[in-house]
């Protein structure tokens, strides 16, 4: 199916490019979440039409994660969980908790911005966590897992 991208995607295409992807793809996430549109000259048509509208709201999105992500250079998050005598904790900590403990710190962040990609920490000591907070800005923060006594 032929679209047109209403927004920059990873690994698709930036704002405006006309792309075929699958139908699947392109009817089941893309178009309903407002990120693309059907291809069609009509669309087309609009599209050019809103495109510098489009491009700013786009460059404000932009500059609001570069904002956040200014802010939020350089923060850590301590989180507390039961733990053994060997340091391996008694469950994990997930991109929830760290989502739930930078909203304490003040930080909107969707655990589906955070990235883990050796998965959930199961281990005492500080590691790094990936945010996404824009296809463009990505930054990351370091994580302290203290162990309690069980």
């Amino acid at each position: 199916m032929q679209i047109i991208l209403l927004e920059k995607i990873v690994n698709l295409g930036a704002l405006g490019d006309v792309v075929k992807v699958k139908d699947g793809y392109a009817r089941n996430f893309l178009i309903p979440s407002g990120r693309a549109r059907r291809a069609t000259a009509a669309a087309v048509a609009e599209f050019e039409a809103r495109r510098a509208e489009l491009e700013k709201a786009a460059a404000e999105k932009l500059s609001a994660a570069q904002a956040v992500a200014d802010k939020m250079a350089g923060v850590v998050v301590a989180l507390s969980q039961k733990a053994g005598v060997d340091g391996r904790l008694f469950g994990s900590i997930t991109n929830h908790d760290i989502s739930a403990q930078l909203a304490v710190q003040g930080f909107t962040v969707a655990k589906s911005q955070i990235r883990m990609p050796n998965g959930p920490l199961k281990a005492v000591g500080e590691y790094t966590v990936s945010v996404s907070l824009h296809t463009d800005v990505q930054l990351d923060i370091a994580v302290k897992v203290d162990g309690e006594a069980a």
